[in-house]
């Protein structure tokens, strides 16, 4: 950080920032509510406010007029001031679901706009094709580009910070050498990079049934692949190089075994739910589409939910048996189609495969989870970023 001269406009900083910072969460203060919150005096609120506004980071929005005395001006930080911008590209298989999918928030967290695409990786650079996807998410929302502060990616893989690699990717050009600061350089902006499941955590943490859990163990139950994301009291277990949680991946045939390697992928990955729907009489074109038909009718699909519910159990009960989670959230497409029913089917397996104890629940997001927390994790780096600045300023 930039040593500050002099002790004045150290003050100024600090007190510049730590008032952003209350205007940026909760919002919506009178210089009253600010003067509680940081236990500066009133001329030093005012000159606070005065300085926010005129960098246009601060704006009236409108009057308190519930108190005695003159009407107390209301400030929010202003929406235009920042924006972030979040991908999520999915790894979709035959699910023909886009396979990029780009929101826009403003500074408050008001989504300014949304684009789909489906790109072929196969024969376009994953370079080329997001900085399209940001431009024209830029463009659509009408925001210029020198206005989003950060841009963060999501991924079916695990990103490797200390070598800026994606590791662990099926989908062809992202796992390349160099990706990650060509894609910051081109854009022209700072850029993150996660994990998708990690991300559907924060947005299960921000806005889902992860919301008042000391912690939580989220199973992510893709189309395709499977992961885990372990919250531990607001912070996510990340490894040493970005690959907790790639359960998809753990080995379930013994040493001495001459069988072909089996693992949790082939269990109850997406490619594994589709053959097990086939043997049970379930259609469905994708595996989201044959879990959801089970769920509405029971008396077809019953079979095959308390079949997958085992499956699932076995990589379950190794969460709870090494992580003991105050609560295990089911995500992913598969737990959104299978609701409350395969919930049931999950729990009732769980007693009986182990006398382990956890609380165990279904996502409470019907959105992008994805998505929305990369939307969650590129505003809060704006809103850092932003409380940064005015600190080293």
């Amino acid at each position: 950080m930039t040593r500050l001269a002099g002790s004045s406009k150290l003050l100024r900083a600090m007190n510049e920032s730590a008032a952003l910072a209350h205007l940026l969460d909760p919002g919506m203060l009178t210089r009253a509510d600010l003067r509680k919150l940081t236990a500066l005096s009133t001329p030093t609120i005012s000159e606070v406010l005065r300085r926010l506004t005129d960098a246009g980071l601060v704006n009236v929005v409108g009057h308190n007029s519930g108190r005695p005395g003159p009407n107390a001006e209301i400030y929010n930080a202003n929406p235009d001031a920042a924006y972030a911008a979040a991908v999520s590209v999915r790894d979709i298989g035959a699910s023909g679901a886009p396979s990029v999918v780009a929101a826009l928030c403003d500074l408050t967290g008001s989504v300014r706009g949304r684009v789909e695409a489906r790109i072929d990786f196969l024969t376009t650079d994953p370079l080329t094709a997001l900085v399209d996807v940001v431009a024209k998410l830029r463009e659509e929302a009408g925001v210029p580009a020198e206005r989003i502060r950060h841009v963060q990616f999501g991924v079916a893989g695990s990103y490797d910070p200390h070598t800026e690699t994606i590791r662990h990717v099926d989908v062809p050009g992202f796992g390349r050498t160099g990706l990650v600061p060509q894609l910051a350089a081109a854009l022209g902006t700072d850029v993150g990079v996660d994990n998708d499941v990690n991300l559907a955590a924060i947005a299960e943490r921000r806005r889902g049934v992860g919301r008042d859990a000391e912690g939580f163990a989220l199973l992510w139950l893709g189309e395709e692949g499977l992961g885990l994301a372990i919250d531990m009291a607001g912070t996510l277990l990340r490894g040493a190089r970005g690959g907790a949680g790639e359960i998809g991946y753990m080995p379930l045939y013994s040493p001495d075994s001459t069988h072909r390697k089996l693992d949790l992928q082939d269990l109850f990955g997406g490619a594994a739910i589709l053959e097990l729907a086939r043997d049970n009489g379930v259609p469905g074109r994708t595996p989201a589409e044959a879990v959801r038909a089970s769920a509405a009718d029971p008396a077809t699909g019953g079979d095959f939910l308390i079949a997958l519910a085992d499956r699932i159990v076995i990589g379950l009960a190794a969460v709870i048996a090494v992580l003991d989670p105050y609560l295990v959230v089911l995500a992913g497409p598969i737990a959104q189609a299978g609701g409350e029913r395969l919930l049931s089917a999950v729990n009732f397996a769980v007693r009986r495969a182990a006398p382990l104890e956890s609380t165990i629940a279904v996502t409470s997001i019907d959105d992008d989870s994805v998505l929305l927390g990369a939307l969650d994790a590129g505003l809060t780096a704006v809103h850092d970023s932003l409380i940064a600045s005015i600190r080293d300023s």
